[in-house]
């Protein structure tokens, strides 16, 4: 048997392309190792053709997110539609770029088209794992942060009427919300403001956050806030399973509302929200019934007040009819003792008035002996005082003062009280008690 140069051997001439090729094809095609091979890798730029190919890249990150494998790879239309329908009916959702997988690949090479993976079996149950997975590591991370119940602890207003609401436009669930909501038969008057996001696609999380933000800037103005969407594919609703949507709104200082898709989806927003409701109609029937609610308190208050007045009015009026059975008698009892005293005190008049003028009589009497005596007492006081003085005046008196050997001297009219008074030559009048004589000052 002749010797065969290897792949790689040095060869005297050069070789055409397609018989290189052909050589890789000799070698690759039939090798059971890469037959048949379940792989795990994530879908990246997926993507279908007019004749209904899928084609995609499968691509392997390390820890850090690197890339650090990618093969192209292929699924015939053929397959491509069992692998849908499969898939969808599994996992609620259509394969997608960024999706993490488990599929069944068969490796080939092609002298004209080159090297090309093809796709020809998809385990759905491992793509619903992973999403778990990614699901419940987010839900870990936030009930480790400790933000997890945040949002279903703030207090909801009695009747919650000023509604925030995040959602599209033009969105079908947006309108059903309002329809409800305006529509309800109660007549509950709601006050809406819409903030408009991108509910679905890679612009699903920057939009929301930044809809918060700007409710954040006028908590004042409302009671509560509401995220809607409406119905769609599942994998639609991927981006709400995002960390730092759910953490915002875990920690939003209004009770929020989360109406994103179906009965059968749950995303992280659908843990964190004060309340989860199905769909944007059913938000809707929630706020009419907080606000119903409240309408059947006043209701039931209104009921007991009635009541309990109209107790209060019964009570009263029996009160009032024992009470007016017995004022006739009481009455005639009270008329009756008072015509007793009024009699006893008309017998009695007489003799007290008797007894008052005989009292007052006999103080009259004493008064005036009192009188007399006070008046005789002074009078005797008043003639010994008068007496006394009489006799200090007739004691004090100049005659009497000359006959104790005194003499007054005059010159002319007046009394000399001083020697320095006179001068020589002088002439004075000396009176004596019993006459006077006249002098010269020498």
């Amino acid at each position: 048997m002749p010797h065969q140069p290897s792949l790689f051997s040095a060869v005297p001439e050069g070789l055409s392309l397609s018989e290189f090729n052909a050589r890789i094809e000799d070698h690759l095609n039939g090798k059971n190792d890469i037959q048949n091979q379940w792989v795990v890798a994530e879908c990246s730029d997926l993507r279908l053709n007019r004749s209904g190919h899928c084609y995609t890249e499968l691509i392997e990150k390390d820890a850090q997110g690197t890339t650090i494998a990618k093969m192209g790879a292929a699924i015939w239309a053929g397959t491509y539609r069992k692998l849908y329908e499969k898939f969808l009916n599994s996992t609620g959702q259509v394969l997608a770029t960024g999706m993490k997988v488990l599929v069944n690949v068969t490796a080939s090479f092609h002298r004209l088209y080159g090297i090309k993976v093809v796709i020809n079996d998809i385990d759905p149950s491992y793509t619903m794992g992973d999403m778990e997975r990614q699901r419940q590591e987010i839900l870990n991370r936030l009930q480790k942060d400790g933000v997890i119940d945040m949002n279903k602890q703030v207090p909801w207003t009695e009747v919650p009427q000023r509604i925030a609401i995040i959602s599209a436009a033009g969105a079908a669930g947006y309108g059903d919300f309002m329809n409800q909501l305006q529509g309800n038969p109660y007549g509950l008057q709601f006050y809406t403001c819409l903030f408009g996001a991108v509910m679905q696609g890679a612009q699903t999380v920057p939009t929301v956050l930044a809809a918060l933000d700007r409710i954040n800037l006028h908590l004042e103005l409302f009671d509560c806030v509401v995220i809607i969407r409406g119905g769609g594919a599942t994998s639609e609703l991927n981006s709400f399973d995002n960390y730092d949507l759910a953490t915002a709104v875990a920690q939003f200082p209004l009770p929020v509302i989360v109406g994103i898709g179906h009965e059968r989806d749950v995303t992280v927003l659908d843990y964190v929200a004060s309340i989860r409701v199905k769909t944007p109609t059913a938000a809707a029937e929630w706020l009419i019934q907080r606000g119903t609610g409240a309408l059947a308190h006043l209701d039931e208050l209104q009921d007991a007040v009635v009541t309990a007045v109209r107790e209060t009015v019964s009570q009263a009026r029996e009160h009032l009819a024992y009470f007016s059975t017995l004022i006739p008698a009481s009455a005639r009892g009270i008329i009756d003792a008072n015509r007793m005293r009024l009699d006893n005190y008309a017998r009695n008049i007489p003799f007290a008035a008797s007894n008052l003028i005989v009292n007052q009589r006999t103080r009259l009497e004493r008064a005036v002996e009192r009188m007399e005596s006070a008046a005789t007492t002074a009078l005797q006081r008043e003639l010994q005082r008068m007496q006394a003085l009489g006799d200090k005046a007739a004691l004090l008196s100049p005659v009497n003062t000359l006959r104790r050997g005194y003499a007054l001297v005059r010159t002319g009219d007046k009394c000399v009280t001083a020697v320095s008074q006179l001068q020589p030559g002088d002439n004075i009048t000396i009176q004596f008690a019993e006459g006077s004589t006249e002098a010269t000052v020498n």
